[in-house]
């Protein structure tokens, strides 16, 4: 799918700036790998802190970096005087969140001067092996400053 051109050359400096100010990508450990008009991708090293009962990532870390991931996917198209907001967000675990790091993908789908829907994916990648663990299904607000 064919994406808008960024209104904000600087658009990578702004999503880096902003992601570094997070708390909890800090506390998780997750980077920023790939910035591009309208996709950004987050990793995530397994860590027994983000771990549930069953030793498998938690749910709500898996939803964290896929939220993360779509709403900087929508903010790279956004203009310079803005800022993202999630509005709404559906997600679906399709395997046990379980290999050496996880990287999510943000996307956007359609975006609008006020809203951006964008998808996400949560790959586990193990020794080489990648399986998708979770999709999401989101909706972002472009805020002016």
């Amino acid at each position: 799918m064919k994406q808008r051109h960024p209104s904000d050359p600087n658009f990578e400096a702004r999503i880096r700036s902003s992601f570094d100010q997070q708390g909890v990508m800090k506390t998780i450990g997750a980077t920023l790998a790939h910035i591009s008009p309208g996709e950004v991708r987050i990793e995530l090293p397994w860590s027994e802190a983000v771990t549930q009962q069953h030793g498998f990532v938690h749910a709500g870390i898996l939803s964290t970096i896929a939220d993360n991931a779509c709403g900087y996917a929508a903010y790279t198209l956004m203009p310079v005087n803005s800022e993202v907001l999630g509005v709404e967000n559906k997600i679906n675990f399709l395997a046990p969140a379980k290999g050496e790091r996880f990287v999510s993908i943000g996307r956007v789908i359609k975006a609008g001067r006020t809203l951006v829907v964008c998808s996400g994916e949560v790959w586990a990648c193990d020794g080489g092996r990648e399986t998708l663990v979770a999709v999401m299904q989101t909706t972002m607000i472009s805020l002016v400053k």
